[in-house]
Order: structure tokens, then sequence, then C-alpha cells
């Protein structure tokens, strides 16, 4: 079918439900609107789907969504009574209809003879991965859009390592999707029913209890100011107990919540874009913090898998800490606090994405720890962190990469704000004590490693145009790659597609120079979006950042010129 008798057909068929079908009449006379709903069905992949919610196959809604959830409930039958009866966890964020997408699911699973565990309110992302790992369950999915903007959500899906699914079990369940034909194929379990039958299970406060007491372990230093001040804000997302919770028990007492991001809100009305990574997030925070002379702003996105901050300088200014800078002072107080205490594995890894900066790579290596590159996107970082619990080659410490998230230790195999929080306020603290700011150890890094300055530069190209100009951009650089910039001339290429590093094929190049400064360019995974990542490195501070200048009028220049 075309796109228009995909329309008419969800117009006509007694399957979708009145609600849908207004939806769809209010947009007749609007063709491009149509084209964009029904030129496709939402794309199934390692990130599970994300999308704008709506009616219309390529759209988050409850038969898109119900569809998805069969073809994972086929996936686990085809393993076994086991696997059916070990189960799947459901997590859901504060977005519109991800409670409503959490029970379609769990209902989904039920009918199928799957067991399932959902949570009975929303919970942070990291707290599902954690769950599969503690419940042995054979699967997991969280709905949410991560930091996406409030019209978008998400269902995410994850393997009883608790990570994200991989490439081969992503194709399994997208076969299986297409193997299902109709929406009418799909099995539903009225949700009192489930319940009833204890196929469906909720989970409460147990979990949590458990989760944060395992987080505060992952602690490293006692020795610190515990008195400093922090604003903290979830931007209306899930991290809001947890984050304070860990923090609290950590021996955080002044600790300040943004109060208009403090509670659920799907439509993040003071935020608008709720991206921690996004400078303009942080307002409400720099405000509160200027108040109460608070040390340190953290921000978490919805979801509470990533997380941002900000540090005053001497001027009493607030200054963010870009997600490579944050990467590069976990790393070194991580690894400074564990070779203090004689704890760095002789196999230790650090692992990180390929478009992460180098920093943390020269400071592991000056504790012999290795660093380890994967693709983008942490289903590869802690895809790592199983690998090698099966190998034994390395001993996973940390992952992270520069789109704001961290992880450490490997009680959770996913990023997570409120690991990642209780260590920024942490290390905060450690250095408050010795007299220093993130800041001025930051500082300090730089001049014993070299400055390493960065700039990441998103085009957003939405709809069928977008993207078919997004290829253009790409087979531009892949075929016609800058030779020199300035003084800095091309050493090596990488092409994912292409390569031989081991990695799983990826539509990212990487081009570096020789002077170690390097950019790569790639199209976002989940969002209509070119990203150049760009990077230098020199023993001089401005000559760093001439160098950002000059890599990024090259590359845009040739972006631009495509049309």
């Amino acid at each position: 079918m075309d796109y228009l008798e995909k329309y008419n057909y969800w117009l006509s068929s007694e399957y979708f439900d009145e609600d849908t079908k207004k939806e769809l009449e209010s947009i007749r006379d609007n063709e491009e609107e149509i084209l964009d709903r029904f030129h496709t069905n939402l794309t199934f992949g390692t990130a599970g789907m994300r999308g704008k919610i709506g009616a219309g196959t390529n759209r988050m809604n409850k038969y898109t969504v119900s569809l998805a959830t069969q073809g994972l409930a086929e996936t686990i039958k085809a393993r076994g009574k086991d696997a059916m009866k070990r189960g799947v966890a459901i997590a859901y964020d504060v977005r519109h209809f991800s409670k409503e997408f959490a029970e379609i699911t769990a209902s989904v699973l039920a009918a199928n003879g799957i067991k399932v565990y959902l949570f009975d309110d929303i919970r942070p992302t990291p707290l599902l991965s954690y769950t599969i790992r503690k419940l042995g369950t054979i699967s997991g999915v969280v709905i949410t859009a991560s930091h996406n903007p409030k019209d978008y959500n998400g269902y995410k899906v994850y393997w009883e390592e608790g990570s994200q699914i991989l490439d081969d079990i992503a194709e399994e369940i997208l076969n299986n999707i297409n193997a299902i034909g109709d929406f009418s194929n799909v099995k539903f379990m009225d949700l009192e029913e489930g319940l009833n039958k204890a196929l469906i299970n909720y989970i409460g406060k147990e979990i949590d209890d458990e989760y944060i007491e395992d987080v505060k372990s992952l602690a490293l230093n006692e020795d610190i100011d515990k008195d400093i001040k922090i604003v903290y804000t979830p931007l209306n997302g899930t991290g809001n107990k947890p984050v304070r919770r860990v923090l609290r028990e950590r021996g955080f007492e002044n600790v300040f919540v943004v109060p208009e991001q403090e509670n659920p809100d799907p439509d993040f009305t003071t935020v608008g874009y709720p991206n921690p990574e996004d400078i303009k997030a942080f307002d409400y925070a720099i405000r509160l913090g200027k108040e109460k002379n608070a040390d340190l702003l953290i921000a978490t996105d919805p979801d509470c898998d990533r997380v941002a901050c900000m540090v005053k300088d001497f001027n009493g200014e607030y200054v963010a800490l870009n997600g490579n800078q944050t990467g590069a002072l976990l790393v070194k107080y991580i690894l400074s606090s564990r070779h203090r205490d004689g704890t760095i594995p002789k196999n230790g890894a650090i692992v990180k994405s390929i478009v992460t900066g180098d920093l943390g790579k020269a400071i592991a290596k000056e504790y012999n720890v290795a660093t380890i590159e994967t693709l983008t996107g942490f289903k590869n970082i802690c895809g790592k962190a199983n690998e090698f619990d099966k190998t034994g080659e390395y001993t996973f410490i940390m992952g992270y990469e520069e789109s704001i998230g961290y992880v450490y230790g490997t009680i959770v195999r996913d990023k997570d704000g409120v690991i990642s929080s209780m260590l920024i306020a942490e290390m905060t603290a450690y250095y408050k004590k010795q007299g220093k700011t993130l800041l001025d150890e930051l500082n300090e890094i730089y001049k014993k490693y070299g400055y390493y300055f960065e700039k990441l530069i998103s085009i957003v190209l939405e709809g069928v145009e977008g993207q078919e100009r997004i290829n253009r951009i790409m087979d531009s650089f892949r075929e016609d790659p800058i030779r020199n910039i300035g003084d800095m001339k091309l050493m090596k290429i990488i092409d994912y597609l292409n390569d031989e590093t081991g990695n799983p094929k990826s539509n990212v190049l990487k081009y570096y120079f020789d002077d170690g400064s390097w950019y790569a360019i790639r199209p976002s995974g989940t969002e209509p979006k070119v990203k150049v990542y760009i990077y230098s490195k020199d023993k001089e501070k401005q000559a760093s950042k001439n160098k950002i200048k000059a890599i990024e009028k090259a590359t845009m220049d040739r972006i631009e010129s495509i049309k």
C-alpha cells in the first residue's frame, strides 16, 4: 500500500478507534502531513522506536506500540517456556501516554503467556536496567523519549544482561513484527485479568531501596566537604526522588531543588526542550543557584539517564561543563581514587564512543587502564561490559560518551544519571576540601595533558526531503574528503560502513589530522539531524580554540553548499 492507501485503510477499518479516526480526518486536506505519517512504518532498531505521538504508521501510538510488543513477544516465545517465565520488566517516564503505552505493553506480553513486572509509577531508565539484572528477566522495556521535545515518545528494549538490544535481537524482533501482518493479529489481555492470573506483577519500592543501596556502594571518598551547596533540577522528569534520595543518604544536606521543575510535567512548560546539554535548560537552576550561592548545579534529563552540571567560577558566575569535560573529570577522579586505594584491576578498561574526545583516554593511559572505543550509544558501550563478562579480557570500570552519558561500575548496564549525580557531587565536595573547584581541576588536567577542545554541531533536517539531503551530505564527505585545513593535514580516514575496527557497520565518517585533531560526521540514529563532532588538540589554549574554528568553517562551508 502507498501512503494514501494506508491512510484510507486507517480511516475505514473497524479496528482503529474513533479518536484515531477523528485525528486523521482533521488532516484530510494536508497531504504533506499524511505523507509524513504514513510514508513508512516507525522504524524499529537497536534504539527501539522513537517518534512523534499521533495517529499513523510513522507515529508513536497504541497500535504501533502493541505491534512492536507482539514482535518482542514472538522473539521471547521462540526461546521457550523458561524465557517466558523469566518475563519482562517494564518502566515508563513522565511523558504523554507513557503509562498507557506501558500498560499496553504489559497486556500484550501477558496475552502471549509472558510474565510481566510493571513499575507502579514513573521510574528512571537506569533503574530498569538494574531491575532486569536483579530479577533475572529475559528482557525489559522502557517507555521514554529521553530528552526529546514534548510531542515525542519512545519504546526502548533491553535484553537479559540489562543493556539495550544489539542488532541481532533488534533484527529478530523486526522480522517478527513484519511477519505479524495486520494490527488485528496482535494479542491482548485485560490488565485486571493479567493481574488476577499473576501474569502481571507490580514492582514497588523494594527495588528502589536495593538500587539506592547499591548506588551508594559505588562511593569513592568520605573525606569530603559535605556542606557544599547543590542546586538540582530533574527538568520535571523521573530523577527527582532517586537523585535527591541518594544525595541525602550520602550526607549532602544542602540540596535545593528547582521548584518549578520538581514535579512531573509532560509538557516541560518551563524548559521546552528538556535536554540538559542545552544551556537554556539551566535557566531556572542558575537563578536558584545565585540565590543560594550554590557550588554546583546538576540537571538530569526526563528519564534520568543523562546528567549535566555547571560550576561556579571565581567571579560567582556559573560555567557549564560539557560531556567530554565532565567525562574526563570523572575518569581522573575515579582512577586517581582507585589508584590511591590500590583497587584498579590489572586489566581495567574504560569504554567510550568513537565521537567522544580523547582526553579521558590520555588520563587512563597514565593509570595503565585501557580505553576501548565503540559506536555511539550505551547499547554499544555496555555491550562491551557484557563481552568482558564472557571473555575476561578486560574488567569494565566505567563508560561514557560526549552526549552527557556516564556509568560507573556494573550494577547498571546503561548510562545512569543517579550514579553520575552522586559522583559529580562527591567529586565537587572532594576537591572543595582541597580548596579547588571542578574548573580548577579541569585546568590542571589541561596543563598536564594538553588542551583538548571540542564543538558539536547539530543540523536539523526534518521530513523526507531532510533525510534525502542528509544522504547527499554523507555521500559528499565520503567521496571527496577535505584534505587540508590550515596547517593540519589529513592523515587517516575511518569509514565505519567499511572499516576494520571490529565495530558493527555504521554510517559514520571520521577524519584524523596530523596534529591529533579530528572531526566526525554522522546522521543521528534517533532524531532528524546530521551531527558534526569537532575535536582539537594543542599544547596552547588559544591555538586549540583556533583549530576548532578552522575545522568548523571548512565542514560547514561544505555542508551549506549541498542543497
